[in-house]
């Protein structure tokens, strides 16, 4: 069955690659991006295309381009919320102005986007919901605690969206890659501190550095996770969190056995402020 696709973000990296794969099946796609252009450029002139210019940031534009789908389409069937960047640096390095711009895209963006896509998913009483976070959304990293906080909060909405649009027959799913050769660590997706303490050389100065020698060298395949992507889409019951890549299944892996190994150990000291002894 033919789906129609809103992508956000969809001018390079995953969102176009994930856009392609869509337009080659034969699926509909309404791919968006500050600027469009690259879009008819990358993919031309195509009946099940649709190309929209659209700031995440400006919520009047995220329901314009909503309508304009449906008007052109009829629904919408998957939104993959995949527009945002990084913000490379130390927390304490980074600038308020540096995490209320990461904050902006990132999480404000994704939910101007959804809020204005959910109204058509809840009419059709159908749907599924794709937000990209990150490995960094599950463990925290030096180096990337802003950008990490971001990926943080779109696990957190993801989980609650997923528990209020079910009974509406609409699925959530977080996706959570980890290191993929796309232009993540490239100076157009990730930004960087322009302060740098010497106290944090060998934290997020050390994270610094790898960003410099990983770029295009990461061990993930961008073209198998857009790939990956559809499969997903097509699952009668998608699972509300999807890792991408064996450097994220190890990390999640390790952090569940942090928390189980934590938790063990304070436990008695937890329980311990009940009102009631259980």
């Amino acid at each position: 069955m033919t789906k129609t696709w809103f992508i956000t973000g969809a001018s390079r990296g995953f969102g176009a690659l994930i856009a392609e794969q869509a337009l080659q099946r034969g699926d509909n796609v309404v791919a968006t991006a500050r600027n469009p252009g690259g879009i008819i450029e990358r993919h031309g002139q195509l009946a099940n295309l649709l190309a929209l210019t659209l700031d995440v940031t400006n919520e009047a534009q995220a329901r314009a381009a909503a309508d304009a789908a449906v008007a052109r389409f009829g629904w919408i069937d998957v939104l993959l919320n995949n527009a945002g960047f990084g913000l490379l640096g130390a927390v304490e390095e980074s600038t308020a102005e540096e995490v209320e711009r990461v904050y902006r895209t990132n999480v404000f963006g994704l939910l101007a986007v959804t809020r204005a896509v959910l109204p058509h998913m809840r009419r059709q009483r159908s749907g599924h919901v794709l937000n990209i976070s990150s490995v960094g959304g599950y463990a925290a990293s030096a180096g990337f605690g802003v950008y990490g906080s971001t990926k943080f909060a779109v696990e957190g909405l993801s989980e609650a969206l997923a528990i209020e649009l079910k009974p509406l027959g609409i699925h959530v799913t977080v996706v959570e890659p980890g290191l993929f050769r796309t232009d993540f660590l490239d100076a157009s997706s990730l930004a960087a501190s322009d302060a740098s303490i010497a106290d944090y050389a060998e934290t997020a100065g050390a994270t610094r550095r790898m960003a410099v020698t990983a770029n295009h060298a990461q061990p993930g395949d961008p073209a198998k996770l857009a790939r990956a992507i559809l499969t997903l889409t097509d699952a009668e019951a998608p699972p509300l969190r999807m890792p991408f890549g064996s450097d994220t299944i190890r990390r999640i892996e390790a952090k569940n056995a942090f928390v189980a190994a934590e938790l063990a150990q304070w436990r008695e000291l937890a329980v311990s402020t009940d009102a009631i002894a259980v």
